[in-house]
């Protein structure tokens, strides 16, 4: 969003729904971002953000 906030967040390749679950979670509680700009103007941007989980056996 124009504001830093993130929306519509999506899992595009899961693993698991706990995980997918937890990503998104973490996603959502993120403190603002710094807009994307554009001619000085912020702007919507889309942004791919990968998380990766590392799990012991």
């Amino acid at each position: 969003r124009k504001d830093g906030r993130i929306s519509d967040a999506v899992v595009l390749r899961g693993a698991d729904p706990l995980l997918d679950a937890e990503a998104l979670r973490l996603v959502n509680v993120m403190p603002e971002w710094i807009p994307g700009k554009l001619k000085k103007q912020p702007v919507n941007v889309l942004f791919t953000l990968p998380v990766v989980f590392s799990l012991q056996k």
